[in-house]
């Protein structure tokens, strides 16, 4: 796109797709590449997730390195029913250890990279909540709702932001946490606090379910291995076709 003539042309910087309003520093650089790294975590998981899920036996793990909380009513259901087993050998020492061990490891798990999402925040304000809406009305419109409500509730939204459902609400809210000025030992405290009730609610929730959800595990583990393979092509698949497509892009003049 040509500049008209005697119009400054806008810094490299100065791009609408990059979270920051100013020259990047250092800090800059290192949260937007915490945030990829993120990105590439959580798509590498989905089959471990998928497979993880597939047998009782492997449940405790699932809990424990996800903090999966379809994992974690499973987990209540295993306990619930006797099924529940996680043994150590450690030399001559024989460890059986409770199901809040894979626990308090999920909650750790689950929180492991929730303070780059409060990093972003206290760096750009809601600058990466207008990445993630870019240039859609409807996306800006759905996360400018998110933000509304997300500043009401104040750090209660943390509670709520762990709900299952299909919004993208926990990173709004962590966003917020960083650019309303709290402090990073305070948000982690919170966050760390509120998973792990939440992940003992999810326990319960599968206690109180028992045979039925050990039924429904059941039937899935037949289709695990299928289901893994399927999330690794399809995201194979999905990385071909974005690549494919930047490198078609004729470049803009």
């Amino acid at each position: 796109m040509s500049e008209l003539p005697g119009s400054e042309p806008p810094e490299w910087w100065d791009d609408p797709a990059m979270p920051w309003r100013q020259k990047p520093g250092r800090a800059d650089f290192a949260c937007l590449a915490w945030m990829g790294v993120l990105g590439v975590v959580s798509m590498a998981m989905l089959p471990v997730r998928a497979w993880l899920l597939g047998s009782p036996d492997r449940i405790p793990l699932l809990v424990a390195l996800t903090g999966s909380r379809s994992g974690t009513v499973s987990l209540g259901a295993l306990v619930h029913t006797g099924q529940y087993s996680v043994v150590w050998g450690v030399g001559q020492l024989i460890v059986h250890l409770p199901w809040i061990v894979p626990v308090i490891a999920g909650t750790i798990m689950s929180c492991k990279f929730d303070w780059v999402y409060w990093w972003a925040g206290k760096l750009w304000g809601r600058g990466m909540i207008e990445v993630w809406a870019g240039k859609s009305p409807r996306a800006r419109h759905r996360y400018e709702r998110m933000e509304r409500w997300a500043a009401k509730m104040g750090w209660l939204g943390i509670v709520i932001a762990y709900l299952p459902i299909p919004l993208p609400l926990m990173p709004v809210v962590f966003v917020l946490a960083g650019a309303s000025g709290m402090s990073v030992k305070r948000f982690m405290a919170l966050d760390l606090t509120v998973c792990l009730a939440w992940l003992l609610g999810f326990v319960a929730l599968g206690a109180a379910g028992g045979a039925p959800v050990e039924t429904a595990l059941g039937i899935y583990a037949k289709v695990a291995n299928f289901v893994t393979i399927a999330l690794i092509v399809a995201i194979v698949a999905w990385t071909f076709v974005r690549s494919s497509k930047k490198t078609r892009t004729p470049a803009k003049n």
